[in-house]
């Protein structure tokens, strides 16, 4: 992440810095500073919040807080100044009456203006945390910027008393009343309310709406038996975990995928403008399930990992993703995406490409199902672990048969054990 500070006299300037290549804009999510306050170098000044990763930005010198120029809830470009830090003494310097237009310096003796609202404005971790908890953020008393409620407010909270729950069940009816009729019908959600979607929720929606629009979508479908698959894991399962790695189905399929593409080029392609571009590595993106959206790590050069290297990278990138730990160079660049709904029990979708990449295979959940089978020349029944593996691909890139192609022999790698 670069945030190399611009220096003019004694003022250095806080720019919106760049976050992997393929982040244009950020929205600010919480000053945790105010004009004025003191800041160390390194001290996290802002919390930003990209479509791809939620990260602080630090002061890059220590001084005092000068100037806010780019307020919460504000979404800017690369680049950016979002505020400036006095770096020549202890006193505050810079901070003109009214410079920002967000929180305006105050005049000799006149009392400071009291900041704007912002008591009602929740960051996604809170309100991520206080839907876990099932907390009422009302109940919550604020000390951030303008009253509003720090995650370090919400743990405090917690700690002191324990959480109640929002609404209650009504039991007097047959069905969850009160869904649009508030509160006083014994809602089970509360009443009608509205809220802005978060800084992630938009950057997806208007990626997959650009994707949509963009790309020709279609969606090729295969089943696949998982036997052999469910066979071999259970064997290494053991071993694996004592060297702290998790074997899932997605691992297998990861790696089966990456040696698929080595033989099918034009999936593991990205298209700029009217080319093809034609890649070299196979950058693994692992679509991974947020409490407020999704987001996409990337494995690189994921053809030289072995199963147990890959199970090892997807269950990395899976926690820190959770974690808000992800560095912003770990979610640019992929060449192919895998998304794994399955975990959740769904057993069919059409995802949505995630461009500029040409495919995206999803992985359904493995269900134990009856199926008829050879055996001794005849047909029988028999149970058997399968499941679906769905991939939408751009028709601008390649056609319906090389689609089949990739999935067929995808499906016969897995189920003739071809993955390590």
């Amino acid at each position: 992440m670069s945030s190399s500070p611009t220096e003019v006299g004694r003022t250095v300037e806080i720019a919106m810095p760049q976050m992997g290549i393929s982040v244009a804009e950020g929205t600010i999510v919480e000053w945790r500073k105010r004009p004025g306050d003191r800041v160390e170098a390194d001290e996290p000044v802002c919390d930003v919040s990209t479509d791809k990763v939620d990260v602080e930005i630090p002061a890059p010198r220590a001084g005092r807080l000068a100037r806010i120029a780019v307020g919460p809830g504000e979404t800017v470009a690369v680049g950016t100044v979002l505020a400036e830090l006095d770096v020549g003494g202890d006193e505050p310097g810079g901070a003109e009456p009214g410079g920002n237009g967000h929180e305006p310096k105050a005049n000799g003796d006149e009392p400071p203006a009291p900041a704007a609202d912002r008591s009602r404005v929740y960051s996604p971790i809170v309100r991520r945390m206080a839907a876990e908890k099932h907390v009422d953020l009302d109940r919550v008393e604020g000390h951030g910027v303008g009253g509003r409620v720090r995650k370090a407010d919400l743990v405090a909270f917690l700690e002191s008393e324990p959480p109640t729950l929002v609404a209650q069940r009504d039991t007097s009816v047959g069905v969850d009343a009160g869904v649009g009729g508030g509160r006083a019908a014994g809602g089970l959600f509360g009443p009608t309310r509205r809220e802005p979607m978060s800084p992630m929720r938009r950057q997806i929606a208007a990626r997959m709406v650009e994707s949509r629009r963009t790309a020709a979508h279609c969606t090729t479908v295969v089943e696949v038996d998982f036997g052999r698959v469910a066979a071999r894991r259970e064997e290494l399962r053991p071993a694996m975990a004592a060297r702290g790695v998790g074997l899932t189905y997605l691992a297998f399929v990861a790696r089966a995928t990456v040696t698929a593409l080595q033989r099918h080029p034009i999936l593991n392609a990205s298209i700029e403008g009217e080319e093809l571009v034609h890649h070299a590595d196979v950058n693994l993106g692992i679509a991974v399930a947020l409490d407020d959206g999704l987001i996409v790590p990337v494995i690189r050069q994921a053809q030289r990992l072995s199963l147990e290297g890959l199970a090892a990278a997807i269950g990395d990138l899976a926690a820190r993703a959770r974690e808000k730990r992800l560095q912003p160079d770990e979610v640019g660049g992929g060449t192919f995406t895998i998304t794994n709904p399955g975990q959740f029990g769904t057993v069919l979708a059409t995802p949505i490409i995630n461009p500029p990449q040409v495919a995206i295979l999803d992985l359904e959940a493995v269900v134990k199902r009856p199926v008829v089978v050879e055996r001794d020349g005849e047909d029988a029944l028999a149970i058997r672990p399968l499941s679906y593996l769905c991939m939408s691909w751009d028709h601008r890139a390649l056609d319906g048969a090389e689609a089949a192609r990739f999935l067929a022999e995808l499906r016969e790698d897995l189920e003739q054990g071809r993955w390590e």
